[in-house]
């Protein structure tokens, strides 16, 4: 009797990065002829577990099995000649060829030592009329839709490989109408008996196409599960890597409506941005933390976008203490006296190069404008006093940022805003990524700036934060605000049940 082999097998899977393991002991199993959704939040791992499947990265340590033999691509070429092809949500396709050229990049069929262009263009048409694509293959790519590029680059895959087909977010720019042309695809590719990883934050999709799924957290592997025995309950708190808990901080004592802790001085009426957030109210009092939570790509940075003007909203108004304003840039906003703390802080937070000092007054000098420059005294006198009460470590005004740990980096952030003395500051996953000490240490300072009457909107993934930092949380679900929760309503639980729309609270 023959052994029945997976067709991708993963086993003990481990990378790090400069000492930080990104992947610790991972186990995934693809089967041929499944649709497979591997799902987690920022950091879990999908992107470095399928860049060491598809050859991108070598891994530190375990075993990948194709159809029960050992492999071990080293790269992305090797991969796909092994059977594994990648479609990245950035169609890695070049948009000044033709899509015949496309399809057969590097691999040209020749006559007489030249490119059969014949043979190519009736290939092309005969490649894709398997996916209901009639369409010229002479045109240049960049004259087609996303939706169709995407399914020139599943056919180019497919073609390529044939075994394995890795999805990266692949509906993240297409409207229902091409979900539902992809999704056909796919299913008749299962048939066909292709294995497909989709990587996708959108659970709705999730539930309508995959057999299984397979959930990572902080680089581990939660579990895998059968997609119709999982339900979407159990599947968040998989994804938030916590059971359901009844018990968190006591809010009992606090107001059980907003409107008893006294008139919000900043309000977003009907404020929204299509293709980003729906439209949503949100009010904000002095001294209240307001709480964001939802899963990755719920909306929560773009509702951070919108509030600090990064995205420029197209329906609502904004308010402060009763008189309209028009919050349509970040400049705007700091001239508001808005201050924000973006998720990635090494990409969109901290100037690298510069010194410690030049990093806390930047938010400052944009406050100032560039015709009234800071002086070096004033920075270093900034520098010192911040230094000093946020415990930079080390304590060095003149050291680049770069050289700072990720907890002290975002103090620096942190120091930046209060700076300028902030009305509102936004703080996008404040505590991700930083050690135990600053993470305490960044959650007092919240509790501190509240009582001393600052507003904050805090987003965390981390939800036992938001339960202890946030007098109201606002739930977001595939980009819109579906519930708002407070006083006993306001724990893990309740938070979860709401993201997975089985909460009672609608959003105001």
């Amino acid at each position: 009797m023959s052994v029945q082999h997976a067709l991708l097998e993963a086993r003990g899977i481990g990378k790090s990065f400069f000492g930080i393991p990104a992947l610790d002991e991972v186990d995934f199993t693809l089967q041929g002829g499944e649709i497979h959704a591997l799902l987690g939040e920022n950091g879990a791992g999908k992107s470095t577990l399928i860049k060491i499947l598809t050859g991108v990265y070598r891994r530190d340590r375990g075993t990948i099995y194709l159809h029960g033999n050992e492999v071990s691509p080293d790269s992305v070429a090797e991969a796909q000649t092994l059977g594994i092809g990648t479609v990245y949500q950035e169609v890695n396709l070049l948009e000044n060829l033709t899509v015949a050229e496309n399809l057969f990049l590097g691999r040209q069929p020749r006559r007489f030592g030249m490119i059969d262009r014949r043979t190519m263009r009736d290939r092309s048409k005969t490649l894709l009329q398997r996916y209901g694509l009639n369409i010229d293959v002479d045109a240049l790519l960049s004259s087609f839709s996303v939706a169709i590029r995407q399914l020139i680059a599943i056919a180019r895959a497919v073609d390529l490989s044939g075994k394995v087909l890795v999805l990266d977010e692949p509906t993240a720019s297409l409207d229902a109408h091409e979900v539902k042309g992809l999704f056909t695809v796919l299913r008749q590719l299962r048939e066909e008996g292709v294995g497909i990883v989709i990587i996708t934050h959108f659970l709705d999709q999730v539930y309508e196409i995959a057999d299984r799924v397979t959930v990572l957290r902080n680089g581990r592997l939660v579990g895998s599960r059968t997609i119709s025995e999982l339900p979407r309950l159990d599947l968040i708190s998989m994804m938030l890597g916590r059971e359901l808990q009844h018990i968190t901080r006591d809010h009992q004592a606090e107001p059980e409506t907003v409107d008893d802790r006294g008139a919000p001085s900043i309000q977003f009426q009907n404020y929204g941005k299509k293709g980003s957030v729906a439209p949503f109210d949100l009010d904000i009092r002095p001294g209240e933390v307001v709480g964001i939570a939802g899963l990755l790509g719920s909306g929560r940075s773009e509702t951070a976008f919108l509030l600090f003007g990064i995205d420029r909203a197209d329906s609502g108004t904004a308010t402060i203490d009763g008189e309209q304003v028009a919050i349509t840039s970040p400049e705007a906003a700091i001239a508001n006296r808005f201050g924000f703390c973006p998720e990635e802080r090494k990409t969109d937070g901290i100037v690298g190069d510069l010194s410690v000092a030049d990093n806390i007054a930047l938010a400052l000098q944009a406050q100032r404008g560039w015709m009234r420059l800071i002086s070096s005294s004033h920075k270093r006198e900034l520098a010192d006093s911040f230094i000093k009460s946020l415990d930079i470590r080390p304590a060095d005004r003149e050291r680049p940022i770069k050289f700072l740990s990720g907890g002290n980096q975002q103090k620096a952030i942190l120091a930046r805003w209060l700076v300028t003395e902030p009305r509102l500051l936004i703080l996008d996953e404040p505590t991700r990524g930083i050690d135990i000490g600053a993470h305490a240490e960044i959650l007092k300072m919240i509790e501190r700036l509240c009582s001393e009457g600052m507003s904050l909107v805090v987003i965390s993934s981390e939800l036992e934060e938001l339960t202890a930092v946030a007098h109201r949380v606002i739930v977001l679900s595939d980009r819109r605000h579906v519930a708002e929760l407070s006083g006993r309503q306001l724990t893990t639980d309740g938070i979860i049940r709401a993201i997975a729309g089985t909460g009672e609270t609608e959003a105001a």
